[in-house]
């Protein structure tokens, strides 16, 4: 397994999906893994009306709840909008930020999903910061150059190994069954890390990256196999127990 001596990280992101009903996943996934000795940490980041529910229903368990995005600002005349305090007071430990649909469907840039994760780290939460390419981008061989702008303009100064994750999901392989080969995989994680250790120095060895993108029970044990792959964070399988649990096997 290819954790470099970091400890890896599986986060579920849940997405749009879920009300009350869906409380028993994560309590069923709770209930599976006690006793169980992980070699990885848990994370269950479902919309933030459930935050605090599903808190409740995984306490006792070594499963951590995340927040899926944050405003910059601290508090203010921003109907809808959710801060990174909230998102603490409902009990998230990490938030979510700059995923390629809020990018897309919210025409979000790089200096604002940076803003986001400097406030994560200001309400005392860990920033899980998304880059990744989009098909003609990956096609004109634009993914290292693009893995690089946005590391460069994402991720904040003060970012941590212990208060930032990368998440690298190429863009069109998240929902569609596709996957990078493992080669492809493994020359943007060490890309990636390359390009930590110029922006964030001795820390950049010890951050962890995350591969997204149509992560599933059969692939898992092959992608977090791969050098640099520091866990996943995965988006439909999450929403099942049972599937979730298939992935976190990869570090049982």
């Amino acid at each position: 397994m290819a954790t470099q001596s970091i400890k890896p990280m599986v986060a579920g992101n849940w997405k749009m999906n879920g009300t009350t009903a869906n409380l028993k996943e994560p309590r069923l996934l709770a209930g599976m893994l006690r006793g169980v000795k992980l070699k990885c940490d848990v994370m269950v980041c479902p919309p933030a009306t459930l935050i605090r529910r599903v808190k409740a229903v995984m306490k006792g368990s070594m499963i951590k709840a995340g927040g899926q995005d944050c405003h910059a600002a601290v508090s203010g005349a921003h109907t809808g909008d959710i801060s990174a305090d909230m998102l603490k007071d409902a009990g998230a430990t990490a938030v979510i930020v700059g995923h390629s649909e809020r990018r897309t469907n919210h025409k979000e840039t790089d200096a604002m999903v940076a803003a986001k994760a400097q406030a994560a780290h200001k309400a005392g939460i860990n920033a899980i910061i998304c880059i990744g390419e989009t098909l003609d981008e990956r096609k004109g061989g634009k993914t290292l150059e693009v893995l690089t702008s946005q590391i460069k303009a994402s991720v904040p100064a003060g970012c941590t190994a212990a208060n930032t994750v990368i998440a690298y999901e190429p863009v069109w392989a998240i929902g569609t069954g596709l996957t990078p080969t493992v080669a492809e995989i493994a020359e943007a994680h060490a890309h990636i890390r390359k390009e930590l250790s110029a922006v964030m120095a001795e820390e950049g060895a010890k951050t962890r990256i995350l591969y997204g993108g149509s992560v599933k029970p059969t692939n898992a044990v092959e992608l977090m196999g791969i050098a640099n792959v520091n866990g996943a964070l995965v988006g439909g399988a999450s929403l099942k127990a049972v599937d979730f649990i298939g992935i976190i096997k990869a570090y049982i």
